[in-house]
């Protein structure tokens, strides 16, 4: 027996998220705060993978970019269209301005988020991407070039995975090994070092259940899977 009783637990998390997992285990509330360590145990597994595509990317567009437009690529005029990467950008500024460190582009690059880098994925950016970021990635020897959707297409829902793990919301209803197997693609797309550094770290397969995952215990009624969401 754990050293607590679940209503001791429920008082500290909220109600309304707790009771997602209060219905998914069909009102077992024991078999709740298993899915709710599961949950959590699969966000942990995760973060590894997510950080390094991040950060792949996030290096590999502004070597790119620095190629082409130079250490300072983000203050070109006109060179950034959307409305969200200028705000972030003046953001990012202002808290180095506000900490007193320099405006050096290493700097800059580090404090912007990972949706200022998966814009560059719009189609606003076809053009740049035509030009500049496809160097950014590479497929393996033989087989065809990477067009700009086949990242944003995956990096899309990914983007929202890492922010639900990031704020400790709930993923068992995703499809998690679909995307933890697009993490891995698109990181090796990145840097193929970085791919086999990821595999070679990440816990993930180790913390998925076999199959899909079971939200009733068999002894509780029907074992039923989580529906995959995205």
């Amino acid at each position: 027996m754990p050293p607590y009783h679940h209503l001791e637990l429920e008082a500290v998390l909220s109600t309304e998220r707790f009771a997602r997992y209060v219905a998914w285990a069909g009102g077992d509330r024991e078999r709740a705060v298993e899915l709710y360590a599961l949950n959590t145990a699969l966000s942990e597994a995760l973060y590894t993978p997510l950080q390094m595509l991040e950060v792949a990317l996030r290096n590999r567009f502004h070597a790119v970019l620095t190629v082409a437009h130079g250490p300072l690529w983000f203050d070109q005029p006109g060179l950034l269209v959307v409305p969200h990467q200028l705000e972030q950008l003046a953001k990012a500024k202002a808290e180095l301005v506000d900490a007193g460190r320099p405006i050096e582009p290493g700097r800059v690059v580090a404090e912007l988020t990972f949706g200022f880098w998966t814009a560059f994925l719009n189609t606003d950016y076809e053009s740049m991407w035509q030009s500049t970021l496809h160097h950014a990635v590479q497929r393996g020897e033989g087989e065809k070039g990477l067009r700009r959707k086949d990242l944003s297409g995956p990096l899309r829902p990914l983007r929202e995975l890492r922010n639900r793990v990031a704020h400790h919301e709930p993923i068992l209803p995703w499809n998690l090994r679909k995307h933890y197997d697009a993490i891995l693609r698109l990181t090796g797309w990145l840097s193929p070092a970085a791919a086999a550094w990821t595999r070679e770290h990440s816990r993930f397969l180790a913390v998925h259940p076999p199959g899909r995952i079971a939200l009733v215990r068999p002894e509780k009624g029907q074992s039923q899977p989580a529906p995959p969401v995205r």
